[in-house]
């Protein structure tokens, strides 16, 4: 791979494999990956209507892929700990030295196009929600690339403070949505107490009143983020 990077002709890598590798030399270096998976008859077709530009791809990742086998096992519904670190920047202090970043190299939901797009800042019918009401939550979505393309734009969740200890994100809508280049959409998603609920202490599928908050963006990492309080 080294080799064929130093003749300075654009690359493009194809991986085949059915779990996530660690590759981090060539994902800094060389312009393009295509994680084909593990295909059927049709994957050759597939893969060159991809590579010659006659389809723009739009798939996310089920999974998290991790810099290092000792960032393992890491995905994107985690819990805290009692010290969690904020950012890359205080991992020293505040997560007991750890010597590897809190993120993976490409997490939950990401995926790249042939072009891009933009995300507005969420907007909330309401700051609070009662049981047997729901809220709004909106964004506006903009193909800033050069090529017509489709994106999944997910909707993120967390309770604050929970009976039980609640993952730091949970994914609970997409949508996908198809923008011409230039184009911008609005997306809404519902949310009421049937999205809050989880399994309390006693196993009973329960809600609770609380602090929560709610990220929408194209993938689990690169999100915008709002606040609202359950009654």
């Amino acid at each position: 791979m080294k080799a064929i990077y130093a003749t300075g002709k654009p690359v493009v890598v194809l991986i085949n494999a059915g779990r996530p590798l660690i590759f981090n030399w060539t994902a800094d270096h060389v312009p393009a990956i295509l994680y084909t998976w593990w295909l059927g008859t049709e994957a050759g077709d597939a893969i060159a209507d991809v590579l010659f530009g006659d389809y723009n791809p739009s798939a996310k990742l089920p999974i998290s892929f991790p810099r290092t086998e000792g960032q393992i096992p890491i995905y994107y519904s985690h819990y805290n700990t009692g010290r969690p670190a904020t950012s890359d920047s205080d991992r020293f202090y505040r997560s007991a030295y750890i010597d590897l970043s809190i993120y993976p190299k490409f997490p939950f939901g990401f995926g790249l196009s042939y072009t891009n797009f933009s995300y507005s800042d969420i907007t909330l019918s309401s700051s609070t929600l009662k049981a047997g009401q729901s809220i709004k939550a909106t964004v506006t979505i903009t193909n800033t690339g050069n090529y017509d393309g489709e994106e999944t734009v997910q909707l993120y969740l967390q309770d604050l403070v929970g009976s039980v200890v609640r993952p730091v994100k949970e994914l609970k809508g997409f949508q996908k949505i198809f923008l011409k280049k230039g184009e911008s959409k609005q997306v809404s998603f519902a949310i009421d107490v049937n999205k809050l609920k989880f399994y309390g202490p006693e196993l009973k599928y329960i809600y609770e009143p609380g602090d929560f908050k709610l990220y929408i963006g194209g993938n689990s990492q690169e999100v915008k983020e709002a606040r609202f309080i359950l009654e």
